[in-house]
């Protein structure tokens, strides 16, 4: 087994890890370092007992409050899971009919004007081919 020195509070501690989890050692003993050290600027030096109990408390703490919200995202999910599959679990909507033109708009308007033109065309050609009286 390893022997791994960490530093929590400006103070050496030897420690035996498992093979390969130096890492994890190493990172769980800078966090309780950082609230070690947090202690200290506020307090200032107290005995290594005191300073360890209140460090692993304010690292409780912190665990608390994230296992409580992932409590929470976990629920929310739940919720958006049971959605999706409720979702998935609803037959296929009936297909609506949608009746599309097919003739445009515009041209119907442009025939509608063509046969304005026609009209008035015919008309004049109409009162050209009467006898003069």
């Amino acid at each position: 087994m390893p022997e791994v020195t960490i530093m929590i509070g400006g103070r050496g501690f030897e420690v035996s890890c498992q093979e390969g989890e130096e890492s994890y050692l190493h990172s769980a003993a800078k966090m309780l370092d950082n609230e070690a050290q947090v202690l200290s600027d506020q307090i200032g030096r107290m005995p290594e007992a005191r300073m360890l109990l209140m460090a692993g408390l304010m690292l409780a703490d912190k665990t608390a409050a994230v296992e409580d919200r992932i409590k929470e995202v976990e629920a929310v999910l739940a919720e958006r899971d049971q959605e999706l599959a409720d979702l998935r679990a609803m037959p296929a909507p009936e297909p609506e009919r949608i009746e599309v033109p097919i003739v445009p708009p515009q041209v119907t308007e442009s025939l509608a004007e063509l046969a304005a033109r026609t009209e008035a065309l015919a008309q004049e050609i109409e009162e050209k081919a009467q006898p003069a009286v």
